[in-house]
């Protein structure tokens, strides 16, 4: 990345300066952590953006392990095998991802279904974790890496939401890699998301993750910097959950 393009990134933030003195007057943390949405587009590298926040004392929650403890549940399995029978199972006894994906994508009203049953599932999961977390001091704040932020309505209840930023051919280099997704795959799931302007359009902050690793790391410092001392320059804030407008 071009020294143009990094100064441009960093003079973006200037904005925020004044709305930053006032993000915690009306806001709301929990337990005084702020909560700190994460958005972008498939291949995006919004984990990785999550796992710098890990690395400078957030807590990272992550949807991805909590479905895959929500497939674990008896009860969980017991409602997937009764919608769709035993194939839904190899022979291992595993919840068969793939299968589901397959079958979700091909039919909306099976996707929306499944939501219904995993969506609480995580949502309680995510608040059992983070009331655990509330009293440890190293704990600075909580980090939401939920691919279906928006989609599932859970960005209302985020302090902050960060939107990391990658062009689609990248995007698409990153996930034939990584998943051995053509375009077409991408396209087809990208669709059942939000429009990814509008999700920078509500970000509070927008990460590029675009060239070396360091550059996104100094990106991820300075926004939660930046977030920290907003909430330490508001002083307490209500410790109920916040609710943003829709």
């Amino acid at each position: 990345m071009g020294s143009k393009e990094r100064a441009g990134v960093v003079a973006g933030w200037n904005h925020l300066l004044d709305w930053e003195c006032g993000l915690w007057e009306n806001g709301v943390v929990f337990n005084g952590k702020p909560i700190i949405g994460i958005m972008g587009g498939i291949g995006s590298g919004k984990s990785t953006v999550a796992g710098l926040f890990g690395e400078m004392g957030c807590l990272v929650i992550g949807s991805d392990e909590q479905v895959r403890e929500a497939y674990a549940d008896p009860k969980v399995r017991q409602t997937l095998c009764q919608w769709w029978g035993t194939e839904v199972m190899d022979e291992a006894g595993q919840v068969r991802r793939d299968w589901i994906a397959r079958k979700i994508f091909a039919d909306p009203a099976q996707r929306i279904r499944l939501e219904q049953l995993l969506h609480p599932w995580v949502a309680a999961r995510r608040d059992q974790v983070m009331r655990t977390a509330a009293d440890e001091a190293q704990v600075l704040a909580f980090v939401w890496d939920t691919p279906l932020l928006v989609e599932a309505g859970w960005d209302r209840q985020c302090d902050v939401l960060v939107f990391v930023k990658a062009p689609r051919e990248q995007r698409l280099a990153r996930v034939r890699q990584s998943r051995g997704w053509d375009e077409e795959e991408l396209q087809k799931r990208e669709i059942l998301q939000t429009p990814l302007d509008k999700k920078e359009k509500m970000s509070d902050y927008v990460i590029s993750n675009t060239a070396d690793l360091e550059f996104t790391r100094d990106q991820v410092r300075t926004v939660l910097s930046r977030i920290l001392s907003a909430k330490q320059q508001a002083g307490p804030a209500d410790q109920n959950r916040p609710v943003r407008d829709g």
